[in-house]
């Protein structure tokens, strides 16, 4: 009878090394805690905690979901705790857990981004940031930095030279060109890209002919965005030499493995959490066996497989 090989599951963003692939998209897994009886933390590549600004904010006026077919929209407003909230109330219970945290960050200017990035780069229990240039649901900054490649590479570059952290940058579906941006936030400095966001979108009550969503317009989520998530991944992992992280509408492990196969090295899992909280758990459990099933040794022989 063989011995069963275990696959090698770790990759590296940048300098920073993960011990597998598998992480919680900001926004959908809030600080942690709250998916803790449901989920092992440990086995996670990473968490990715709720976007943090500086000072609390309340966020958009409700109903701020909808139901959308294959998806989600949502207009939540990055809703947050602010950076001494995070801190003091959040951070103590993911810092006694063994999975190393990302703390996604946002602001109204450059500077309150260079404020949190220089103030988390001295947090101990904070392993890399994840610059949040894409929502599309608040009036300041959000998609505004996300959508022009000069302000992207500015906010990237501010934050750069404020930390020593692994900084990875988000990125908005919501562009002509995706890899225009991307290459933008590379000439900035930072060490890995994330995408995508949401889509925007809107949903209309037919009885009372009024938006669905208070904010009118919203950010689109979940399996109904993933061919287009998927393409930009590709088109991204073609134009920048920095790892790239594939997010939008991974439901499986099979979801996961097309992502990396078209160049992803590591991938997020976001809407799907409120579907199924164990559903990264799964998602890691089915790439291992994929792997096991394929005779490969790693998953690094997965990453940019692509055949054309």
């Amino acid at each position: 009878m063989g011995i069963e090989i275990l696959p090698d599951l770790r990759v590296s963003i940048g300098s920073f090394q993960l011990k597998n692939p598998v992480m919680t998209a900001s926004g959908t897994f809030g600080y942690g805690e709250e998916f803790a009886s449901l989920v092992d933390l440990h086995r996670l590549g990473a968490v990715i905690v709720k976007g943090i600004s500086h000072e609390p904010r309340a966020g958009n006026m409700p109903p701020r979901i909808v139901e959308t077919s294959c998806g989600m929209l949502n207009a939540i407003g990055l809703e947050n705790v602010g950076f001494e909230g995070f801190v003091k109330e959040k951070l103590p219970y993911l810092r006694n857990k063994k999975v190393p945290v990302i703390v996604n960050i946002l602001g109204d200017s450059i500077e309150e981004y260079c404020i949190l990035a220089e103030k988390l780069n001295d947090i101990e229990g904070v392993s890399a940031l994840e610059i949040n240039i894409s929502c599309p649901n608040v009036k300041k900054g959000g998609v505004a930095f996300g959508t022009d490649p000069d302000m992207a590479e500015a906010v990237t570059s501010g934050v750069r030279k404020r930390c020593t952290l692994p900084v990875i940058v988000k990125l908005s579906p919501n562009v002509t060109d995706i890899t225009v941006i991307a290459k933008a936030v590379v000439s900035g400095g930072c060490d890995a890209i994330s995408l995508v966001n949401t889509l925007l979108g809107m949903a209309i009550d037919i009885h009372t002919r009024k938006p669905k969503l208070a904010n009118i317009v919203g950010g689109l989520s979940g399996p109904a965005i993933k061919p287009v998530a998927l393409r930009m991944v590709w088109q991204v992992a073609q134009a920048v030499k920095v790892p790239v992280i594939g997010i939008g509408g991974i439901t499986t492990a099979a979801d996961a493995i097309e992502f990396m196969i078209a160049g992803a090295t590591a991938i997020q899992v976001g809407t799907a959490n409120f579907i199924n909280p164990g559903v990264s758990e799964e998602i890691l459990d089915g790439i291992a066996t994929y792997l096991n099933e394929k005779g490969l040794t790693s998953v690094q022989e997965l990453i940019g497989s692509l055949e054309i």
